[in-house]
């Protein structure tokens, strides 16, 4: 009968168990690591791009082009700076994508000068603002700040229909001045806001 051999330990030491253990959980680790980075990657590489407020303006209909090709136009009065412009960018872009093809989107910019003319023919004292012309390029309802798409899209979907804007605040003539007002009486304090008193 064959002697048997000595029989030969199959266990690993102590230290050299905690190192593979060690060594595994390090890979697991590591495996996560990548897996996290490449999903964090992808993420931000399908994310909608935020619309930026001077590329889109860069885009718009010219004034000029949108008062006289006969479609209605959704101007909007706008700054970079403006937080409320920046958080609607998005909507607008959305909107321009549906209705630019049938509305021109007109953007102008308040810081500026070159449209002051404008700034005070639609009486821009607050930004965003936002006007509605119909084809003949007659404004025929304002808004101003932020507002929900849902209304925007009602309103644009009523400017192409001839009908009236379903969220409105409209327009009203107004009388032209011949020779500017003389001041009388009042405050030449600049701090007084132009408040007046007459005599």
């Amino acid at each position: 009968m064959p002697e048997n051999p000595l029989p030969t330990s199959s266990a690993v030491p102590p230290t050299a168990a905690r190192s593979t253990g060690q060594q595994v959980r390090n890979l697991v680790v590591a495996l996560a690591a990548i897996a996290l980075t490449v999903a964090i990657f992808l993420g931000i590489q399908t994310q909608t791009p935020t619309a930026s407020l001077s590329a889109m303006a860069e885009e718009a209909v010219p004034l000029e082009t949108a008062l006289t090709n006969g479609r209605p136009t959704f101007l909007e009065f706008y700054a970079n700076w403006c937080t409320t412009c920046q958080a609607m960018a998005g909507d607008m872009a959305s909107l321009k994508s549906e209705y630019g093809d049938r509305v021109n989107f007109v953007m102008l910019n308040v810081d500026n000068n070159k449209w002051l003319p404008e700034m005070l023919r639609y009486r821009v004292d607050g930004i965003p603002h936002f006007v509605y012309l119909d084809e003949a390029g007659e404004p025929l309802s304002t808004a101003i700040g932020e507002q929900p798409r849902l209304i925007m899209a009602e309103n644009l979907d009523a400017l192409m229909a001839h009908a009236p804007l379903p969220h409105q605040q409209t327009f009203s003539r107004s009388s032209t001045m011949k020779e500017p007002v003389a001041r009388t009486g009042g405050s030449s304090d600049p701090r007084s806001h132009g408040a007046q008193v007459v005599n």
